[in-house]
């Protein structure tokens, strides 16, 4: 009987173990995914928050962290806000969509790009970024 204790223990401290050592979801959020996820071409992000923190990061639409902290990436800018507790702060999604879509509408002195207006990012592209930034 004890030896069977001791192998069901082992069992579940090696499954435990290994468990601490897997890959964290980056759907859950809460952090940048990285530039390998965003651009894996074999296996391109599906989930909605994935894909709006790729748009967040990329230079070339986003580009959000030349002017904003944001957690996961390094080397922030410090223009603007830092991009978190985002729940908090905007607890109505519409304003945050709007804030993106054309900061000006809530601020006329924004310097922020209206990345609706100018259509820097689509619609759809907005509304991961959205639910992207919530999870910060």
């Amino acid at each position: 009987m004890r030896k069977s204790a001791s192998i069901i223990l082992g069992l579940g401290a090696a499954a435990l173990i290994g468990g601490l050592g897997a890959a964290p979801s980056h759907a859950a959020g809460g952090v940048a995914p990285s530039d390998k996820i965003c651009n894996d071409k074999a296996n391109p992000p599906a989930d909605a928050v994935i894909q709006g923190g790729c748009a967040v990061i990329d230079r070339r639409r986003g580009n959000c962290m030349s002017c904003h902290m944001i957690p996961g990436v390094d080397g922030p800018g410090n223009l603007a806000p830092p991009l978190v507790s985002m729940k908090q702060r905007f607890p109505d999604r519409a304003k945050l969509r709007t804030q993106i879509w054309d900061a000006t509408a809530l601020n006329k002195n924004s310097v922020m790009p209206p990345f609706g207006r100018h259509r820097i990012l689509t619609e759809d592209e907005i509304d991961k970024v959205v639910d992207f930034l919530l999870t910060l």
